[in-house]
């Protein structure tokens, strides 16, 4: 993945052939033109959890009509953390009460939400201009 500076408050990262676009939002100095970072690390989650639920309602051949989720945290003001993340999921009124609790042990596939409850070491380093950060990361890896 590699970030780029486009101006103002704007980074984007492209990854994969996608460019993800950010901005902070008009009262914190941006520009208010795409989502800022921490909404998409909200929006993965729950489009992760959105892409499980929707796998185990395709896997047993549910319908759909009617399904939706929803997302909401709760805060802690004085340290600027959430302490709780909501994700609730709206059946549709045909959903056989047989798969209510397995629906919602499909959430926690979601790759997203796995990394939260394990998350994973952070490594900030600097490279002369120049020299890739990436490869100096993947220096330390076996890749063949």
């Amino acid at each position: 993945m590699q970030i780029e500076f486009p101006g103002g408050s704007r980074v984007d990262a492209l990854q994969d052939g996608f460019r993800i676009r950010t901005d902070q939002p008009a009262v914190a100095g941006g520009g208010g033109t795409a989502p800022s970072p921490f909404d998409l690390f909200l929006g993965s989650i729950g489009t992760c959890a959105g892409f499980y639920v929707l796998r185990f309602f395709q896997q047993r051949n549910l319908d759909t009509s009617g399904l939706a989720l929803s997302m909401t945290s709760e805060w802690d003001r004085e340290r600027k953390l959430m302490t709780r993340i909501r994700i609730e999921i709206t059946l549709p009124p045909a959903f056989p009460e047989k798969y209510r609790e397995a629906v919602v042990r499909a959430v926690d596939q979601c790759t997203v939400k796995r990394h939260l409850a394990e998350p994973p070491g952070f490594e900030v380093v600097t490279a002369p201009a120049g020299e890739a950060v990436a490869a100096g990361v993947l220096r330390g890896l076996e890749v063949e």
